[in-house]
Formats: C-alpha cells, sequence, structure tokens
C-alpha cells in the first residue's frame, strides 16, 4: 500500500470512529504533511482521492471537511478487548452502579450547577490577565500544595470567613473538593476499614470510600444533622465523612453540642473526621456559622473546602486544611497524582482573594440566590400548598421537597413524568445507603442556583401539571417550612 493509499485509508477509520464527525475541518495539507513526515504532495493525493470518493468537500477559500451527509460507523462486536485483569481497586469501581448523565431539561434542577451570569468574568479575566503579564521567567513545576500566594490568600480568607486559624503547610490545594475526598480515601483507609457516613447523604463521596475498599456504616442524619448519638453503631471506625455547616441533602446544621460529641467520638476510637463545607458560605438568616474545625484541638479533623458553589465547579479548584502532622504525607499524595493544580487558576484566584474581588462577587451571588430561593418557596407554596413540606432551605444551594401524600416508590415515575414535560428533578432516594432508612414519603432535591426566578417559577408550574397529568396528585394551598 503506497504512502498515500495509507493515510486516506487511516483518515477513513477516524471518519468512521466519529473522531472526525460530519462538517468537521480536516487539518490543511501542508499542516498534516508536516506532522506526519511526508511530501505535501503525498497528503494532497490522499485528500484528493477521499474527495472523489465521497469522504470528504472542499471549497475555495475554505478547509477541507468531511462530507455533511456521512455517519459514523459502530465498531464491530468485540473490536473493544477488555483488559484481561483489573487491580482490586479497579473491579471495586466497576462493581459500582455506573454515574448515569441524563440529557440536560430545558429547566434544571439539578444541585451543583450555577448560572452562567453570576460568574464574575469581569474581574477573572482582569486577574488573569494581571497573571500573565507578570508571567515568571522560568516555567517549572511547582510545590504540589499549591502556589504560596494562593495558599496564603486562603489562610487569610478562612480566618475571616470560617473562623478557621491554620499553617501554611497544612493547606493543600486540589482539583476540586472531590479530589480532595478521593485523596482522603486513599490515603486515610485501608480495604475493610469503618467509614461512617451520614444516611442520605453525598453519593460521590460514598463512592470514593468504597473504591478504597472501606465497609460503609450509614449514621442517620434528622434535621439537626448528623445524630451522634447513633455513633456508637459505627464502632471503632476508622473515618467519618460529614457536612456539618449544611448537611447534604436534607440542610440540617449540625449544633455545638453535637459538634463536641462528634469530636470527642473521633478521639476516643481514633477516626478522622473529613468535613466537607461544599457550600456553607451560603446562609440566607445569618452569617455563616464557624466550622468544626475551628473546635478541632487533637488534629482529628480534615477540612474541604472548594470555589465549586461559588465561582463555577469548571474551575476545579478546591482544597483541603490537614492537621500539621499528615500535610507531608498529603503533599507527596497530590504530587502522585497530578504533580500539582493548574497554576495559572491558582494565581488569578490568588489575586481575585488579595484584592477583594472573590467576596464581593460572594456577597452579590449571595443576593442573587436568596432571590431565587425565595421564588423557589414561592412556586412550590402556590403549586403543591401543605402537600409539600420544605426542609433545608435557610442555607445553601437547594432545598428538599416532601410529598407528604406520594409514596417514596413513585419518586421514578415523578422524575420520568416531569423529564417528559422538560423539567429536571432529582429524588432523594438514590442518595441513602440502605433503602429501608429512608422515609415512606416521595422527596426530590431541589436546586435552585442556575436559574432565574422566572424560570424557577415557570418551571415549579410545569412540574405541578406533569405530576397532575400522571395522576401523581393535585395542589391545594399553603407549605410549610422547616
Amino acid at each position: 500500500m503506497s504512502v498515500s493509499a495509507r493515510i486516506g485509508a487511516d483518515l477513513k477509520a477516524q471518519i468512521a470512529d466519529g473522531t472526525y464527525p460530519p462538517g468537521a475541518a480536516l487539518p490543511s495539507t501542508r499542516a498534516l504533511a508536516a506532522e506526519l513526515g511526508v511530501s505535501r504532495t503525498t497528503v494532497t493525493a490522499a485528500y484528493d482521492q477521499l474527495i472523489a470518493e465521497g469522504y470528504l468537500e472542499t471549497r475555495p477559500g475554505s478547509r477541507t471537511r468531511v462530507a455533511a451527509g456521512l455517519r459514523p460507523e459502530p465498531a464491530p462486536a468485540g473490536a473493544m478487548v477488555p483488559p484481561q485483569r483489573l487491580s482490586a481497586f479497579g473491579e471495586r469501581i466497576m462493581a459500582m452502579p455506573p454515574a448515569a448523565e441524563p440529557p440536560k431539561p430545558a429547566i434544571d434542577f439539578r444541585t451543583g450547577d450555577l448560572a452562567g451570569d453570576d460568574f464574575p468574568a469581569l474581574a477573572w479575566r482582569r486577574a488573569l490577565n494581571a497573571v500573565l503579564l507578570r508571567r515568571p521567567a522560568r516555567l517549572a513545576y511547582g510545590d504540589p500544595r499549591g502556589l504560596p500566594g494562593l495558599r496564603a490568600a486562603l489562610q487569610a480568607y478562612l480566618w475571616r470567613a470560617r473562623g478557621l486559624s491554620c499553617g501554611l503547610d497544612q493547606i493543600v490545594v486540589v482539583n476540586g473538593s472531590q479530589q480532595g475526598i478521593d485523596l482522603c480515601a486513599r490515603l486515610l483507609v485501608d480495604p475493610g476499614d469503618r467509614v461512617a457516613v451520614e444516611e442520605p447523604g453525598y453519593g460521590a463521596a460514598r463512592r470514593a470510600f468504597c473504591a478504597a475498599g472501606a465497609a460503609i456504616v450509614p449514621v442517620p442524619v434528622d434535621d439537626e444533622g448528623l445524630r451522634t448519638g447513633d455513633l456508637a453503631a459505627a464502632g471503632r471506625a476508622r473515618l467519618a465523612y460529614v457536612t456539618p455547616s449544611h448537611q447534604f441533602p436534607l440542610g440540617g446544621v449540625l449544633p455545638a453540642a453535637r459538634r463536641q460529641a462528634l469530636l470527642a467520638w473521633a478521639e476516643g476510637c481514633g477516626a478522622m473526621i473529613v468535613e466537607d463545607d461544599y457550600d456553607g458560605e451560603y446562609r440566607f438568616d445569618m452569617k455563616p456559622v464557624e466550622a468544626l474545625l475551628s473546635l478541632d484541638r487533637a488534629g482529628r479533623v480534615i477540612y474541604v473546602g472548594t470555589v465549586s458553589k461559588t465561582l463555577s465547579p469548571q474551575l476545579r479548584l478546591g482544597y483541603l486544611v490537614v492537621p500539621a502532622g499528615l500535610s507531608d504525607a498529603f503533599a507527596e499524595a497530590k504530587r502522585l497524582a497530578d504533580r500539582q493544580a493548574p497554576g495559572l487558576e491558582q494565581a488569578a484566584l490568588a489575586r481575585l482573594l488579595e484584592e477583594g474581588g472573590y467576596e464581593r462577587h460572594l456577597r452579590q451571588a449571595r443576593r442573587r440566590n436568596a432571590e431565587r430561593r425565595t421564588a423557589l418557596l414561592g412556586a412550590l407554596a402556590e403549586s403543591f400548598g401543605t402537600r409539600v413540606r420544605v426542609a433545608g432551605a435557610a442555607a445553601g444551594l437547594h432545598l428538599v421537597a416532601w410529598f407528604e401524600d406520594v409514596p417514596a416508590e413513585r419518586e421514578a415515575a415523578m422524575a420520568a413524568a416531569a423529564r417528559a414535560a422538560g423539567i429536571g428533578i432529582y429524588p432523594v432516594g438514590p442518595l441513602y445507603h440502605e433503602a429501608g432508612a429512608r422515609p415512606d414519603r416521595a422527596g426530590l432535591v431541589l436546586g435552585f442556583a442556575s436559574s432565574a426566578p422566572d424560570t424557577i417559577r415557570a418551571g415549579i408550574r410545569r412540574l405541578a401539571a406533569a405530576l397532575d397529568a400522571a395522576d401523581i396528585g393535585r395542589a391545594p394551598a399553603s407549605v410549610r417550612t422547616n
């Protein structure tokens, strides 16, 4: 086979598997020839042959493109050969139910999403430009803990906003809170170790501990968060994962007495506590509560923070505050995982924190999300009345709506009816580790940070109409909150 024929065959294969979809522009003949180390004439001959066969099309003055009518061809059965053996870690991951990513509905109440208009684009661009203008003479890998400038800015911010006092080396910048939780699981949990988690709780954290081989011990929560009196069931657990500032998903705030009880339990059995402060900046009735770490005197708490709920989940920036004795271990684990978090984004965030832009943005975000929260509560009251009891609305960017007259087993039918109407809703059921622990009525976790108030109202009205059409209830007059 000639060189041009081989190039043509490779391009056909890439068109067939979707690497170059219909309408996609191919590299210029000059660029591809330089990349492959062949003459431009050879590449031109391959392109001409594919044009003649109808795979490519060209127009004067524009790049050669894949023909618009072509469709990728499915790979033949058996073409994908699975690995012969996965590690025990890999087997545990593959044994988990897949985290499905459903299509995006027209109006989505998914938790974790933020409104694009809320992002401080101008302030972020200024910070990035300032960083680029003073780029260092040498580009090199840095401290796996993160840029010293960002860690200093976070140290000051955490003292102001969360009542935390820590050393610079205790802060480790990570790629979002999920990497922080994963590092905790890898460094602190051996297969078979007991890990106490909130019931219900954050599924991605539970999966990270399961992947490490942990024996999950669900501990019930109530309107005040983790029921610390039930921690005895966890025995001599190696670790507890908690969300004390705004329990996910039910929204309770752990009171002082329970915080003290949790710390005493950890000290008594030698356990570590992972405190996930995923949206603690958002309280609508008072200033944010102090972090659990601020009460820790025995070095038992690892604090997990993130900018995913304040700036954007797409930035993938978070941070850990770890006990001084674990700082080196976390730094080396971070180095092995990916060397360091992206330097440019770290430097831009540091500048935003230093100049006050981050906290100005946060004040605006609180006001906007308070308006969205008010819109959601009002819409639930108008459309569902006393059929719905709202939990966890005093803080954070989501709430739970319990449907008092809809049985729990109808949650999937509710979600299906809503999705058919272009509405994304998310049942609380999958957040329970044990099915028997959940209430017998249906509950929905409704995030409100990604939509305008009018869109939220319209979405709840459409949800009510969809549930009515599916014979999943009708609505009278006022809603109760707690």
